[in-house]
């Protein structure tokens, strides 16, 4: 009686060790069906990686390659700059971008009406139809708050001119491209396109009792003719609503916050005016806001030591630092300064009285021919050792312990 459960335990045993290996002998079989189908795969000229993800991000095309920004530039001056703003403009076109031209109050109509006409029959803007002057000219007064109002203007035309740029720049009639447009433009593409460049410090040192706290008047918002600003012998306190930054006047601002400044859905521009129509040299002071930004202007520039109120005129001395630098502008050259010859031949590529060559050229240089009169497909670009000065610049300003994100100033 007390062995009665032996046969069933045997029976039960039994079916257990039956089960296990059946399940064992149709795992083997499975899996050397897989091998097997993959082996006869291989042996058909079909290659068996083809079926696993790693060997299809390999075959990304280059249509997906980042595509080129395009740039919207403001190119202002003054009375007898409106030779200095043409060149500078042929030296900078590509027909990707938007330009705008503005010549101040100061300069006299008929030279605002030629400016006007050299646009107009050019027949490379006609095609492209992306260079503009403005015809209501502003009067700008260099230290007060009417570079600011005028540089909001120009913003906001190129806003509601074209849809497509990604970042604003602004340079002047003293300023000059130290790299091809193909170059910046492709150096440019593997930016992200929030990315603003605006040369700022917190630390304003003696400006805070010589520029913050005097109170002015700049008579470009009430006259017709340029005069310095007047003084008021009152003086304010630093203001604590926000706090103050100091930098340079060239900036390249994204889209995003250029709208951000001209909507003014914070009342943003109004509030910039209003204190900037009592803040001394007002090109060079900010508002602390949040956005992403790198800590430079884009341009080379050499100061007095201490600084003065201008920098030094660039000349052929400073060739070589300034295509080191990397940098793609250059601030500020002399009117027909021979360094500009040399920029143009060592650097550009550039003849006297056209554009810079880009992928965009399509023309024949045989026979002292322009190959710029020719136009091609604007995305196609052809950088040179430019780019490459570029790039080691801007790996240099982002790297970490240069770059911070989202701390900037306005």
């Amino acid at each position: 009686m007390e062995r009665k459960w032996l046969v069933p335990l045997l029976a039960s045993s039994l079916v257990s060790i039956t089960l296990f290996l059946a399940a064992t002998f149709s795992v083997g079989a499975s899996s050397y069906g897989a091998r097997s189908s993959v082996f006869h795969l291989f042996l058909k000229g079909e290659d068996p990686a083809d079926m696993y993800v790693e060997s299809k991000l390999s075959q990304v095309p280059a249509s997906d390659l980042p595509t080129a920004p395009r740039l919207a530039y403001l190119i202002s001056g003054t009375r007898g700059d409106g030779d200095r703003m043409k060149r500078v403009l042929q030296a900078i076109y590509h027909p990707r971008n938007q330009y705008l031209l503005h010549l101040d109050l100061e300069a006299p109509p008929r030279e605002r009406v030629e400016l006007a006409r050299y646009v107009k029959m050019d027949p490379t803007f006609t095609l492209a139809g992306n260079v503009h002057v403005i015809g209501k000219a502003n009067l700008v007064t260099y230290r007060g708050s009417t570079m600011i109002a005028c540089t909001l203007h120009a913003a906001a035309i190129l806003l509601r001119q074209s849809k497509e740029w990604d970042w604003f720049i602004n340079l002047s009639a003293s300023d000059y491209p130290l790299v091809s447009q193909d170059d910046l433009l492709n150096v440019f593409s593997y930016l992200p396109r929030d990315l603003n460049f605006l040369e700022h410090t917190s630390d304003i040192g003696w400006k805070e009792f010589q520029r913050a706290k005097p109170i002015i008047i700049d008579p470009g918002l009430y006259m017709n003719k340029k005069t310095d600003i007047f003084w008021v012998t009152q003086r304010r306190s630093v203001p604590s609503a926000f706090k103050l930054f100091t930098g340079s006047a060239w900036v390249a601002l994204t889209r995003n916050f250029t709208e951000f400044c001209i909507w003014g859905w914070d009342n943003l521009p109004r509030t910039v005016l209003m204190y900037y129509t009592n803040f001394l040299s007002s090109p060079e002071g900010y508002f602390h806001t949040g956005i992403t930004t790198v800590n430079h202007d884009l341009h080379y520039i050499t100061w007095d030591n201490p600084p003065k109120q201008h920098p030094l005129s660039l000349t052929v001395k400073d060739f070589d630092n300034m295509n080191a630098s990397g940098s793609p502008f250059g601030r500020k050259f002399d009117k027909d300064d021979p360094v500009l010859d040399m920029i143009d031949s060592r650097l550009l590529g550039r003849e006297k009285d056209r554009f810079t060559p880009g992928g965009w050229c399509l023309g024949s240089s045989e026979n002292g021919n322009d190959p710029c009169s020719v136009m091609g497909d604007a995305d196609v670009l052809r950088p040179s050792a430019g780019a490459k000065r570029l790039e080691s610049l801007v790996l240099k300003l982002l790297a970490p312990e240069n770059f911070r994100k989202n701390q900037c100033v306005h």
